[in-house]
């Protein structure tokens, strides 16, 4: 894939972007299987690859430059804006988006952050579009002030951009290396953006987390949902659920699947995909996961894990490892965590494993792993 940007030497993001796909699915799948060791009782499928590009269905850019003149993209060394709006990452939908964002920054009057300076208001500019090519922006400001302006002028984007469904401002007043803040204003009467993947509606709320790349979620979703119905387990807890994802798909008539996710806003969202699907036995509920497995009365047959990069807690693998869990299936965005904590739970053997490239051009990959009590 050509990018102008790497070419340029303007954005250094896509690592592998030079390396033929082909190429580049083969040695993640050599480390994915190298980071897990010889396991002669493992089967790996075939890895589901991606579309080389316009896969990204969220944008996370940096504002910078002027009012007059934002630029869209990322920083440089020196803290000034790289505008990256035709990027190649992005879906068609988000790039037909950036002009109009651009020109509301500048009809709304909003002050792009000066990092060296520590002024300005708008840091960055989040957009995520949904399989339906429905939109949600968030504004991240350092505060309030522009907000009123922002509820001025949000008609006017919106009648620019009918596919846009909500709206809001997240403060970030602290100078620091974080994309958003923890208070977020939602602007519009609506607070989910329906993200419908295999037939399931599920509803992303702003602060929430949804995969980037929604056609190998959907493929990681079937694939989880294929391993668990051939087990046919009576009880599931889907840890660190997000949404809801593997719950919703794992979840039917015959069987409990409970999800426990930090997020209050995940879990709404979660419980709302529920209620529409009709799944009365799949229930949601706010918490920490290695504290909801130690503080449960029992072990149900099958757990599915989806943790964040670092990998399980040691508590948890150790809780899993003495537990009477017999199944589980887990979710990893990175390798090596995946390998550690798998040999802190011998007693739990990697059956298959499946490599779904959830971030060409990158070094990063996701892999489903299914694991057996011995």
């Amino acid at each position: 894939m050509h990018c102008s940007y790497f070419a340029a030497e303007r954005c250094h993001s896509c690592t592998l972007i030079e390396k033929p796909y082909g190429a580049q699915l083969t040695a993640k799948q050599a480390q994915a299987e190298n980071a897990l060791g010889a396991r002669p009782d493992l089967r790996w499928i075939a890895p589901f690859g991606s579309r080389e590009s316009g896969f990204r269905n969220k944008a996370k850019m940096v504002v910078g430059g002027t009012v007059g003149q934002p630029t869209l993209g990322i920083l440089d060394a020196e803290a000034r804006g790289v505008d990256l709006r035709d990027c190649g990452l992005y879906t068609p939908g988000i790039h037909a988006c950036f002009p109009l964002l651009a020109e509301f920054v500048t009809l709304a009057g909003l002050t792009p952050y000066d990092i060296p300076r520590r002024t300005g208001e708008l840091k960055n500019v989040l957009v995520t579009e949904s399989p339906d090519g429905e939109l949600m922006l968030r504004l991240v400001l350092r505060s309030q002030e522009p907000v009123a302006r922002i509820r001025k002028h949000l008609p006017g984007l919106m009648s620019a951009l009918p596919q846009l469904r909500v709206v809001s401002v997240n403060l970030l007043p602290e100078h620091a290396a974080v994309v958003e803040g923890e208070r977020e204003i939602v602007l519009t009467d609506q607070e989910t953006l329906r993200m419908r993947v295999n037939g399931i509606d599920m509803y992303l709320r702003p602060q929430s987390f949804f995969q980037t790349n929604t056609e190998v979620a959907a493929a990681l979703y079937r694939q989880a949902q294929e391993w668990v119905s051939e087990q046919a387990p009576a009880s599931i807890w889907d840890l660190y659920c997000g949404v809801g994802g593997f719950a919703l798909h794992c979840g039917g008539t015959a069987r409990e699947v409970i999800g426990i996710e930090t997020s209050q806003e995940a879990v709404a969202s979660a419980e709302l995909s529920a209620r529409q699907a009709g799944l009365s036995r799949v229930g949601f509920q706010a918490g920490d996961a290695t504290a909801f497995a130690l503080g449960a009365p029992e072990a149900p047959e099958l757990v599915i894990v989806n943790p964040p990069r670092r990998g399980l807690s040691d508590e948890l693998c150790r809780w899993l490892e003495s537990s009477s869990v017999q199944r589980v299936v887990y979710s990893s965005c990175h390798a090596g965590s995946l390998a550690r904590d798998l040999a802190a739970m011998p007693s739990l053997t990697p059956r298959r494993a499946r490599l779904f490239d959830m971030f060409p051009q990158t070094s990063h990959f996701e892999v489903l792993t299914l694991l057996e009590r011995v």
